[in-house]
């Protein structure tokens, strides 16, 4: 999808706000800080991300498929990265040319893996995936993580560099589930013959309400300024969200009462009423349930009228505005703030979606 530059359409990305929340996880931790750039970190741009993370003290990368990560490498950034998902076998000669490290989910991938890498003079770093009861990827009991540790530790094909787990329940507050899993890794680690150089259990939700187990931490949401919890839990520090999303208006015009708006005739103006439009819709991730919510306008909130369509939205307005006036649809505008959590509760849905729905058409700019 080509990037809409001529459009008045953009998000706003605030790498000093993702600088200072990293410096601030920095300074409640002993832990190294990777930060979490998956998915286009999380739709505000991996790249310029992981360089403000770098600069504010962040010591690795996670990524979530193998590309993202030689995207990073490609942009000079010469960081650990470590790829959570578990990559196609046939890739493993890419992700050691790039050293990229990848996670061991399975023996038999292992067994695959260094068939494949028999010939290499290079190793492969891998992180040992325990599934401690969420259920994706992972080894399930501690004899399963002992065999691949010692099939590991017998192969020149790989270099063990970490073993990790990923919590279900670590941002809600019933904690018992989080306990259970939290047990069960702890119950791994005694076990192993010796420690690789990296453990870790902890994303961001773990990291603000929970005590870490290991020497790193995969700081992802909470990067971004989001509270992983959503409403449930207040973080342990201030978070500074990152992302705003504004466009413009680029016509606005007095309609008579009984009017229709958008598709479906769903709203009909009650009297005379000004209406704008905003070239913003849901082929930009700006999801069609947004219809009744608001956005900002010269501080004031105004009224999503009609069905988002998918390049536009109509807004009822309480004068007249010039076009070209400016529409905040998350971000601040005067006293008053939409923020993504606010979207994503009139979407019954969660601010990462939100976030990583917002299509690449929509230009980030940087600040």
């Amino acid at each position: 999808m080509v990037v809409s530059y001529h459009r008045p359409t953009k998000a706003i990305i605030d790498l000093e706000a993702i600088r200072q929340n990293i410096k601030a996880e920095i300074k409640r931790t002993t832990a190294e800080v990777f930060a979490v750039v998956k998915a286009n970190g999380y739709g505000h741009g991996a790249v310029p991300v992981a360089m403000a993370a770098v600069s504010a003290g962040a010591s690795g990368f996670c990524v979530a498929t193998l590309d993202e990560g030689i995207e990073l490498r490609r942009h000079g950034l010469m960081q650990p990265i470590l790829v959570l998902s578990a990559i196609p076998v046939q890739d493993v000669l890419l992700a050691s040319h790039y050293d990229i490290s990848v996670t061991g989910a399975t023996l038999n991938w292992l067994q695959q893996a260094e068939s494949i890498l028999s010939n290499e003079e290079s190793s492969l770093k891998v992180h040992i995936k325990v599934d401690t009861g969420m259920g994706r990827i992972g080894f399930v009991s501690v004899a399963e993580v002992l065999e691949a540790v010692h099939f590991i530790d017998r192969s020149q094909a790989f270099t063990w560099e970490g073993i990790f787990t990923h919590y279900a329940t670590a941002d809600q507050t019933d904690t018992l589930y989080w306990q259970q899993q939290h047990d069960f890794f702890a119950e791994v680690i005694t076990n192993l013959p010796y420690l690789p150089p990296y453990v870790h259990d902890s994303n961001s939700a773990t990291a603000l309400w929970h005590c870490p187990q290991g020497n790193m931490i995969r700081f992802g949401v909470a990067m971004y300024g989001l509270n992983p919890s959503g409403h449930e839990l207040v973080e342990s520090y201030l978070l500074q969200p990152a992302l705003s999303l504004v466009s413009e208006l680029i016509q606005v015009k007095k309609v008579p009462q009984g009017a229709g708006i958008g598709y479906g005739k769903t709203y009909e103006t009650t009297e005379e009423q000004w209406i704008g439009t905003v070239p913003i819709g849901y082929a930009d991730g700006y999801l069609r349930k947004m219809q009744g919510f608001d956005v900002l306008i010269a501080g004031k909130r105004c009224e999503i009228v009609g069905r988002v369509c998918m390049d536009q939205l109509m807004v009822r307005l309480p004068e007249e505005f010039p076009v070209g006036t400016k529409v905040t649809l998350i971000g601040q505008d005067g006293p008053e703030r939409i923020s993504l959590q606010d979207v994503a509760d009139q979407v019954e849905s969660i601010h990462y979606e939100v976030a990583c729905l917002l299509a690449s058409r929509v230009p980030r700019e940087y600040k």
